[in-house]
This record gives C-alpha cells, sequence and structure tokens, in this order.
C-alpha cells in the first residue's frame, strides 16, 4: 500500500519540513495493523517525492477481528483503504493539521503537487474518482485494470492506480486525501461511531459544505444513516442557512453605499464596453446575480451565447424574471443560458467561451474559495478575456454613510486598495498565461483613486 507526494517548487526538499520528515533518513512507525514506513525517492532542489509505504499484517488484523475480516488473503494490504487514512493522521499528523515548526511560512503556500497513489479499490470507476476529485481542483489520472490480464472477457476491476495533480496547500491534499481515500474503497476496518461525524466535519471544514458530491462523501464515509442524516444538516447550516435571502439583503446593503454615484450602473456600462471591443462572440457571466449585466449582454447583438451562473437559486428566479425569459422569442431564448452552481469548483460547461464577466464576485470569497475560483477560472475554464472588478477599499473613506475602517458591506470578506487588487492580478495573470491591464471604474479621485477598480485579463 503505497502514496507518493511529489513537490517540484524549488527548493524541492522544503517538502520535507512541511512533512516533519528528513529526506536523508528512512523512518518506521509502529501501528496497531502493521508498520507505516516513510522514504524519499528523490530529494533534489527541482523534484522531492516522499512516500508512504504501509505494511499491513492481515493475520494480525484476522486474528483480532478487525474491521470484520475472516480471511487471512484479502486486498487490505495492497490497496489504500481506511488503513491509509489512518497511517495519514499519525504519521503526517502536523502536515496534517497545516503545522510546522521550523518553516511555518511554508504551510500556508499553494504550491503544485502530485500525489500517486500505487493501487486504490474504487466502486464505480473513474467516473467516481473525477467527480469526487475534479471539484476540488485536482487534476486526475486513473489506470485502470482487468480483472484477469488472461481472460480479458471478463472485463476491469475495481482497481486503479490514481494520480492527483493541483496547486494547492500541502495540507489541503492532505485533507482531501485522509476524507475520500475511505469513500473510494467504501469499506472501513474499524466501527463507524456518532464520533466519525465530527471527524469527517472537522475535516471537512472550509471544502464539504460546497463539495456538489456531498451526499455521496457523507453516505459513503459514514454508511449509518442516522449519522448521515446529522452530517448533512450540519453540512446544510455550514453551507448557508439562507442563501437567497442573504444576497438579497447584501445587494441592497452595498446598493444604498453606493446609490450617489449610481456606480453599479457605471460598472456594468465598463464591463460591457470592455466586452465589445473585445469582439467576444460567446461571454460567461460569473456570479450573475439577479441579471443585469445579462440585460445589457441581451441586448447586443454581438453576443450570440451567453451564459449566467450563480450559486443562490433565488438570484437565478430574479435574473429569469427580469429578463422575460419564458416571453422571449425563440431567438433570443436560444442565445442565453442560466446555469446553477458554485464558482469554486471545476465545472466543464465553462470551457471554451470567448470572454467572462465576473463583477463584484471576488470580495465575497474567503482565501481558500478565492484560491479555488482562480484555478476554475484562469486554468480550466480558461476564456481568452476576463473582466473582474472589486471595490477599491481606498475610497470608501468617500462614503460619509460608511463608518471609518468598515467594508462596504457584510458579506465581503476583504476590500483591496489599488496595490493590493494589481499585486494579486498581476500574480495570477503570471500564474496562469495571461497579460492584464487595470482600469478605474467611478470618479477617479486624485487621492484615494476610483470606487471601482477593473483588471482586464487577455492571453
Amino acid at each position: 500500500m503505497l502514496l507518493t507526494i511529489t513537490s517540484t517548487t524549488p527548493p524541492a526538499t522544503d517538502l520535507g519540513y512541511l512533512l516533519h520528515k528528513n529526506p536523508a533518513r528512512v523512518q518506521s512507525f509502529e501501528l496497531n495493523f502493521g508498520k507505516a514506513h516513510v522514504f524519499y525517492t528523490e530529494a533534489t532542489s527541482e523534484r522531492c517525492t516522499a512516500a508512504l509505504l504501509l505494511d499491513v499484517d492481515p493475520v494480525h488484523l484476522v486474528r483480532g477481528q478487525r474491521g470484520g475480516m475472516d480471511q487471512y488473503v484479502n486486498d487490505r494490504p495492497y490497496v489504500a483503504s481506511s488503513f491509509m487514512s489512518v497511517a495519514l493522521a499519525q504519521v503526517f499528523g502536523s502536515a496534517l493539521a497545516g503545522q510546522s515548526q521550523e518553516r511555518p511560512e511554508l504551510v500556508q503556500l499553494a504550491l503544485p503537487y502530485q500525489a500517486k497513489l500505487a493501487v486504490v479499490p474504487c466502486r464505480g470507476g473513474e467516473p467516481i474518482l473525477q467527480r469526487l476529485f475534479e471539484p476540488l481542483g485536482y487534476t486526475v489520472t486513473a489506470q485502470a485494470y482487468p480483472l484477469d490480464e488472461t481472460h480479458p472477457e471478463w472485463g476491469m476491476s475495481d482497481y486503479f492506480t490514481v494520480t492527483l495533480s493541483a496547486t494547492t496547500r500541502l495540507s489541503e491534499l492532505l485533507t482531501h486525501l485522509y476524507v475520500l481515500i475511505p469513500v473510494l474503497d467504501t469499506e472501513k476496518h474499524y466501527w463507524v461511531g456518532d464520533d466519525e461525524v465530527a471527524k469527517l466535519l472537522r475535516h471537512g471544514e472550509g471544502w464539504l459544505a460546497s463539495h456538489p458530491e456531498r451526499e455521496l462523501i457523507a453516505r459513503r464515509y459514514l454508511k449509518r444513516r442516522h449519522l448521515v442524516r446529522a452530517a448533512l444538516a450540519q453540512l446544510v447550516e455550514e453551507d448557508d442557512p439562507d442563501p437567497d435571502a442573504s444576497e438579497e439583503a447584501h445587494a441592497q446593503e452595498e446598493a444604498e453605499i453606493e446609490q450617489r454615484l449610481s456606480l453599479h450602473e457605471q460598472r456594468l456600462g465598463t464591463v460591457l464596453a470592455v466586452l465589445k471591443n473585445s469582439g467576444a462572440r460567446r461571454v460567461l457571466d460569473l456570479g450573475c446575480g439577479e441579471g443585469r449585466l445579462l440585460q445589457l449582454l441581451l441586448a447586443e447583438r454581438a453576443f450570440m451565447e451567453i451564459v449566467g451562473m450563480d450559486v443562490s437559486h433565488r438570484a437565478l428566479e430574479m435574473a429569469s424574471e427580469r429578463l422575460h425569459l419564458e416571453h422571449l422569442p425563440a431567438l433570443q431564448r436560444d442565445r442565453l443560458q442560466l446555469l446553477h452552481g458554485a464558482l469554486t469548483y471545476r465545472d466543464r460547461r465553462l470551457a471554451g467561451y470567448d470572454a467572462a464577466a465576473v463583477v463584484e464576485v471576488i470580495e465575497h470569497l474567503d482565501a481558500a474559495r478565492l484560491r479555488a475560483f482562480e484555478r476554475v477560472l484562469f486554468e480550466f475554464a480558461r476564456p481568452g478575456l476576463v473582466v473582474i472588478t472589486t471595490p477599491n477599499a481606498e475610497y470608501n473613506v468617500k462614503f460619509g454613510s460608511l463608518p471609518a475602517g468598515h467594508l462596504r458591506h457584510k458579506d465581503h470578506r476583504f476590500e483591496w486598495t489599488r496595490a493590493e487588487f494589481q499585486t494579486w492580478a498581476t500574480g495570477r495573470a503570471g500564474q496562469f498565461g495571461y497579460t492584464v491591464r487595470f482600469l478605474p471604474v467611478g470618479p477617479e479621485d486624485p487621492v484615494v483613486g476610483a470606487p471601482t477598480q477593473m483588471g482586464v485579463f487577455t492571453r
């Protein structure tokens, strides 16, 4: 049972600091089902690969009646399973928790990693692997194995060698493996009790609540119906107790602050002008809300295909009402599509468009979801043009009704200065192969700038 993790960011041997395991040593650990060995197959400045090898004792498992096993010959010593999750927690516990005493600055860095599970059982095959890992930003490569190479007519087995590639924090990678390996296998070697709900919620914090397959994950991880119901109930509360109601309240709150400037209209007009001048024909409005930009796009014949996506069902209903979708002529209606979805998960429906507009969206995302959104937008959807607007925090002093130090409304996770936005945008452009230019939106003050800042990304 083998897991390898590879880093290619120089100095790649920093992986040793993150895992708390010296690349120059082989280390072994006693577990209650066998032994775990940690060693490095390569350790250079350019490439470093750490391996976690489990030596599971099937005889001990049967004699100890662990996991209900009653046969000495089984697949447990050879496949990634809940044994691997336990080993991750015990051997890489500090890394899993996002801790590094010697190099604490490393734990917050999102770096390119590749994790490879030598063999993993996956009931449901490669589609399940994709449904579980791709929404988290991973590129999934799966090698399937036949039941018997000498009898190809028997078909393929449920065993795969799986490679996962992503730019992420190491703690996030380990957390996803810790939760999802038992979900793939569906068999745990220990009794699943009430404490497993708390464990799932703790390790799923920040990503499980909005995962499109959260019900599948909870069902396979917990197995028992009352535990699944308890976990899902808490996940719904975590995701948002009333996202549709809060969407309207937040929009109204921000509109009242910016009303004097007619800023929303100026934003949309500027975005529309950039999209028109680009020559784009197929356009995405990501975080489309109640459809104000969609309404302007639909009025322009140059845009042949228009897609609006939002996480709020209520916002999409309001957009449909605003656009009178049910009463539009067929040719007009065929140009427009409304999609429900989270912007933090890879979605194949977003690929292949000429341009994307992201109007006052990024400031609603916390750090982890912003990183996920960056990959969804720039790496996976990858439109030729991206227009992003966000508040300029420096301009907030000009709003008399806004107390000093406050954000423009409660749902904002941050508001950036011009320098902060430009640093972020330039970094993302370089990372994903774009160039970026910046435009002010609204009346420009000589000291604090314009109320809204815009980045126009092209590739």
